[in-house]
């Protein structure tokens, strides 16, 4: 690296290291769900494929940066989390709200699960 570029670069000295080797992924993998998505925030009924490739590769980009943040955080036990990702949040408010209404959302339908199973296996005993 250069001493011009080393020297205007603006990024911390832990963001100067090699970047994680590129990853083969499929192209298109969010095009079907991203379409609506885009309608719903005021985009046309089809938006044009180069508006959804953009967006697919902004989102890609976002969450393997996130799923990288939260990695950091758990290299001594080598194992990722949930609660990983939520402490890598954690100084984003909004974030962070969000995810905590998410996980609690989940936790509550597991359990709604749970009791629908159990009173339709003692309905189908009963009978």
């Amino acid at each position: 690296m250069s001493k011009k570029s080393k020297a205007g670069s603006s990024r911390a000295p832990e963001e100067e290291r090699a970047p994680a080797p590129a990853l083969k992924r499929k192209r298109g993998i969010f095009t079907k769900d991203l379409r609506p998505m885009l309608y719903g925030f005021g985009d046309v009924p089809n938006p044009l494929p180069e508006t959804v490739e953009l967006v697919e590769e902004l989102v890609v980009d976002y969450v393997t940066d996130m799923m990288y943040k939260a990695a950091e955080g758990c290299q001594t036990r080598g194992r990722l989390t949930h609660q990983d990702l939520v402490f890598s949040v954690r100084k984003d408010h909004r974030k962070y709200s969000r995810c905590v209404e998410l996980l609690d959302m989940h936790e509550e339908l597991k359990r709604a699960r749970k009791n629908f199973d159990f009173d339709e296996a003692q309905f189908k005993d009963n009978e």
